[in-house]
């Protein structure tokens, strides 16, 4: 049980935390994966490399220290992680492993002022966070296992078709093996999909946007091949890899991040393969011959790495919606199509009852929030996602 003692003390260690830092994290990490190797078939080891993930798990910590007295203020952040978690397929075991560590971790990079009361007090803390979010990934594996089409765990699907969308983007469209129904998801949220490659020691498991509209046969997503310095494992190896006909392991959809219909215009904005919950978006959005203005506003490299750009733009004819294109490094003169980065000082946007769907790397989400908000956005009406561990914009 969480004692105001408890709190009390966790709140007075808030120094230790900022001091200690993301090191604190990376050390948690370390001593985790060392001892329990295993759990590298459910963390992405690519963002442990970024750093990506031991900065998400810091602040997450910061957060819950500073805000142990108003937990209401964290409703958001639970959620998004526990839907994250699901897709993970996290269980109740892992939570006392990770909080085994955390103690450890605590306690060999702060000895002195680590005392009974201080491990006693983040243990209950600990315990008290765990159990919330243990209660709602619960909640949230039931439901989905009692809705029809829905299951628990993995669930094995086929590729029935694989299309090239761009030079970096494929989709993969997955039927299940046991052909009955599949649970619908709203537009926006995720996949997990987990990869074995026979060449790894261990299986990775991964979160792509669905990006087409919900029926109760298939699945989509659309992968960008990632050719950084570090190439993106699971992509590259389902664009060389998988094929027409194989079988792969699939974890219910899931997400935060979804089409809200408040019967209001609607703004949809993405740079990338940010599109990929966009075009799910739009497609559903068709589908329900939507009777609010949307507009379309997409930005990438060039011609050749944009994606569904002949079927968005029959969406948008028969619609007659708008949409606007950037290519950064090519001049098409078409109408609807400039050269250059998003600017939204020559568009006519909704900003009082608009909602703001954003997705793309997160500079481009910055730079695109601050301009909503600039030009008198409320920040409750832009709504976003962050690709990876969350980050806030």
């Amino acid at each position: 049980m969480l004692t105001d003692k408890h709190i009390d003390i966790i709140k007075s260690t808030i120094p230790l935390l900022e001091n200690a830092g993301p090191a604190l994290t990376g050390h948690f990490y370390q001593r985790l994966f060392s001892h329990n190797p295993e759990l590298q078939d459910i963390f992405n080891m690519a963002n442990q490399h970024s750093g990506r993930q031991q900065v998400a798990l810091f602040e997450a910590i910061a957060a819950y220290a500073k805000n142990i007295e108003n937990l209401a203020a964290l409703t958001t952040a639970v959620e998004r992680i526990a839907q994250k978690h699901t897709s993970f397929n996290i269980k109740a075991p892992h939570y006392a492993i990770v909080g085994h560590h955390l103690i450890e971790t605590l306690r060999e990079l702060a000895s002195e002022a680590f005392t009974a009361e201080v491990e006693e007090a983040w243990t209950a803390a600990y315990q008290f966070l765990a159990q919330i979010f243990i209660n709602r990934e619960t909640e949230l594996y039931q439901q989905r296992a009692e809705t029809l089409g829905g299951w628990r765990d993995g669930r094995a699907f086929t590729v029935i078709d694989k299309v090239v969308e761009s030079t970096l983007v494929t989709s993969f469209v997955f039927m299940p093996v046991d052909d009955k129904p599949i649970i619908g998801f709203q537009p926006g949220q995720y996949l997990g999909i987990e990869v074995s490659d026979p060449s790894r020691e261990f299986k990775e498991i991964r979160q792509y946007s669905l990006s087409n509209k919900a029926n109760d046969q298939t699945y989509r997503i659309s992968v960008k091949r990632e050719k950084n310095e570090v190439p993106g494992i699971v992509s590259n190896y389902l664009h060389d890899e998988v094929h027409i006909g194989d079988n792969i392991n699939l974890y219910a959809p899931a997400g935060d991040f979804f089409f809200n219909d408040r019967q209001a215009p609607v703004v949809l904005l993405s740079a990338g393969v940010g599109i990929t919950p966009m075009q799910a978006i739009l497609e559903t959005l068709a589908q329900q011959s939507y009777n609010h203005p949307v507009q379309y506003l997409h930005a990438c490299e060039n011609s050749e790495q944009h994606s569904f750009d002949q079927r968005t733009t029959e969406l948008i004819k028969q619609n007659n919606w708008q949409q606007h294109i950037w290519y950064r490094t090519e001049d098409v003169s078409q109408q609807h199509i400039q050269q250059g980065m998003m600017d939204f000082t020559k568009i006519d946007l909704p900003i009082e009852q608009g909602d703001f769907y954003l997705c793309g790397p997160i500079p481009f989400m910055q730079f695109a929030k601050q301009q909503l908000l600039t030009l008198g956005v409320t920040a409750s009406n832009i709504h976003y996602e962050v690709f990876g561990p969350h980050a806030d914009l």
